[in-house]
């Protein structure tokens, strides 16, 4: 019987270089194109004063989000889901009406943003104001 002659240690070597060039340009262009993306957000400062006196033939209809988190329109308490549906029915008998919502600081900003994005999807006007806690 014959035997086998191990041959030496052979060991195979895979060259790196290439692969790291392609992970270099990879993160390269990552990092070029990162640099680019502007993310959205809403705008949480309230607008200037505007220095005309609003119009009183109009009336508001005042949405109000206290610290607890509970949202009233024109005093009368309801839910944020509700919120779109008293507007509405008040805009029925004064269709020139605008929403003004009145925001504690300490309310909820999900609630705020869901109740104005209501109001400008169905083309209410609505405007913001911000209620000093008194706190300070």
């Amino acid at each position: 019987m014959r035997r086998r002659s191990k041959r030496g240690n052979d060991q195979a070597d895979i060259d790196m270089t290439p692969m790291l060039d392609i992970v270099f340009i990879l993160l390269i262009f990552f990092i070029v194109t990162a640099t680019f993306i502007q993310e959205e957000g809403v705008d949480m400062r309230p607008p200037p004063p505007s220095p005309e006196q609003p119009d009183q033939s109009n009336p508001v209809i005042l949405v109000q989000v206290n610290d607890r988190n509970q949202v009233f329109v024109n005093q009368e308490p309801t839910s944020e889901l509700r919120v779109l549906a008293a507007v509405s029915r008040i805009r029925a008998e004064q269709p020139e009406s605008a929403v003004l919502i009145e925001v504690y600081d300490e309310a909820l900003h999900g609630t705020v943003v869901t109740i104005w994005d209501e109001m400008k999807a169905n083309s209410i006007p609505v405007s913001i104001s911000r209620h000093d806690s008194g706190e300070g």
